[in-house]
């Protein structure tokens, strides 16, 4: 999963067909586990790009998207928010998957 660089990268990725990021921090321990299922979960689903944005470092994008707990979701389609999956519990594979699916 690519790594988000900076806000002016955030700014032109929305306009991309297909990106989610996937909001998260080094010390959550539930972004950690499921960190392993990541790999399949961007295998499946490759008509979409999947960044990491660390919420510590950018704290204000969070605020400005509302994202308050982590792990969380959010996908963009051509500058528009197409769908989220924003909450601070612990997410499954399936409940990811059952997200992305939801987008379509």
């Amino acid at each position: 999963m690519k790594k988000l660089t900076s806000v002016e990268e955030y700014k032109q990725l929305i306009q991309s067909d297909n990106v989610i990021f996937m909001f998260s921090a080094d010390w959550c321990p539930d972004c950690r586990v499921i960190e392993p299922i990541l790999p399949d979960i961007e295998k499946e689903n490759s008509s979409y790009t999947f960044y990491y944005v660390d919420r510590d470092e950018y704290i204000d994008l969070c605020v400005e998207l509302n994202v308050f707990g982590i792990p969380s979701f959010v996908a963009f389609h051509q500058g528009k928010e197409v769908g989220r999956f924003v909450s601070k519990d612990r997410k499954t594979q399936e409940q990811i998957q059952d997200f992305i699916n939801s987008l379509t």
